[in-house]
């Protein structure tokens, strides 16, 4: 272990040194993170049937309150991304976790639909900061031939919170009523956010952990860096390419928001299962993701290794992702035997998932010291499309069913598909005299 106060002092590595793998350890903490986020946002999507039998909601309503939280995670996606750009992950990430944390609990002591959208808004105010400043953490750290898998593995976490977390409301539900989850997922988040500041340090050189030749490694791919950087907003938003990227992003969060938050619904309603069974159906199909997260990730950086190029590496697996989720989706809704559908549903979350470490790593790849504040235009796009989702389900349900609701993810799964073949993750973004060059 190296004293802290000589980390930033250390020479050169002796010959024969091993490198440590501190970066790994960043890594896992930033995979827990990005679990506890979908934890905490997919707890009110399993309550939601006990939610409308207290409070007597509407299918509409429900939708706008799924829709506060998205709205809130859409307009503070870019003020988020620039919390960590400007003030560096260490202090940037703990503080929207604590915020976050609070109105997740917050939520067990609403009274009202105005009480629960207000709750659930700024909810989503702090989880919107997540994702970038995580991005701007693993900048940093991940080596370029290691993005895609940690890109992957992050969002594995997501969805393995996603995943898991039905089950485990459900069985306190039924046991203890539909607020206790809440409170119990928020203290979760408090306790990782005291972990993170304790461990995580802003570049590599401020870390006591990383040896001389985990350093050098680091820095001979990626540079010394700054932990915090002035962003050039006005340079980086005339970039056609992100915009390309964030309107691929729309279509894919659109799509992937259904299943977080209508799913548990459309199971009970159209299906007929009870909360339990409800539980288990409603996490298999992100189960899937999870393995779609992963081998997508690790499938983009074998490609890489390989010599395909970032182009290649990153396109032809996001595309092949979009077309299997985009021919998978209606199938799924179509077939009227449930265990044939939740099987499609499966493989349409398996494809879907497949492109989602990948657009992740791209802002990486073209992001750089700036990757928190890409990211974050990208994913706010995305949650445009994530909100939309949540509140015009309600009213696509209500006018055409079920099955219309999951045709539009499969076209917007085409229009994905198609957007991805304009974005090229080798023509990363430098910034030269303040103007950005490709």
């Amino acid at each position: 272990m190296i004293d802290a106060a000589a980390a930033a002092d250390r020479g050169p590595a002796p010959p024969g040194m091993r490198p440590t793998r501190s970066r790994h350890v960043v890594l896992w903490l930033t995979v827990l993170a990005y679990l506890i986020t979908y934890m905490d946002r997919v707890v009110i999507a399993t309550a939601a049937p006990s939610i409308q039998a207290e409070f007597g909601f509407s299918l509409v309503t429900m939708g706008w309150i799924f829709a506060s939280f998205q709205i809130a995670y859409a307009l503070f996606q870019i003020p988020g991304g620039w919390l960590g750009d400007r003030f560096g992950p260490r202090r940037a990430l703990t503080g929207v976790v604590l915020w976050w944390s609070t109105f997740t609990a917050a939520t067990a002591m609403t009274w009202s639909a105005g009480s629960m959208m207000v709750s659930r808004f700024l909810f989503g105010m702090g989880e919107a900061g997540a994702f970038p400043i995580a991005t701007r953490s693993l900048s940093r750290w991940m080596l370029p031939s290691e993005r895609g898998w940690a890109q992957g593995l992050t969002h594995a976490g997501a969805r393995l919170g996603g995943a898991v977390t039905p089950v485990f409301v459900a069985l306190l539900i039924v046991s203890f009523g539909w607020r206790l989850p809440f409170v119990l997922f928020a203290l979760v988040g408090v306790a990782w956010a005291g972990l993170w500041f304790w461990y995580y340090r802003d570049t590599p050189r401020e870390h006591a952990s990383v040896n001389a030749a985990e350093l050098e490694m680091i820095e001979a791919a990626l540079g010394k860096g700054k932990a915090r950087v002035k962003v050039p907003w006005k340079v980086l938003l005339a970039q056609p390419q992100l915009w390309t990227l964030s309107a691929m992003y729309f279509c894919y969060a659109y799509c992937i928001n259904i299943f977080l938050t209508w799913f548990p619904k459309y199971l009970h309603d159209a299906r007929g299962y009870d909360i339990a069974v409800m539980g288990l159906f409603a996490s298999m199909p992100l189960m899937a993701g999870v393995v779609g997260d992963l081998a997508g990730g690790w499938f983009s950086d074998r490609l890489v290794r390989r010599g395909a190029g970032l182009k290649m590496a990153r396109r032809s697996v996001a595309i092949t992702g979009f077309l299997i989720a985009a021919a998978m989706i209606p199938l799924a809704a179509a077939l009227a035997d449930p265990i044939p559908s939740i099987l499609c549903f499966c493989v349409a979350l398996f494809g879907l998932e497949l492109t989602v470490g990948v657009s992740w790593a791209v802002t990486l790849d073209i992001g750089g010291e700036y990757a928190g504040s890409v990211s974050a235009v990208m994913n706010t796009l995305g949650n445009i499309g994530a909100a939309i989702a949540a509140a015009v389900t309600g009213y696509i349900v209500a006018a055409s069913g079920w099955f219309a609701a999951f045709a539009v993810l499969a076209v917007l799964c085409v229009i994905a598909a198609v957007l991805f073949l304009r974005i090229d993750a080798s023509r990363p973004l430098h910034v030269e005299n303040g103007s950005v060059t490709a």
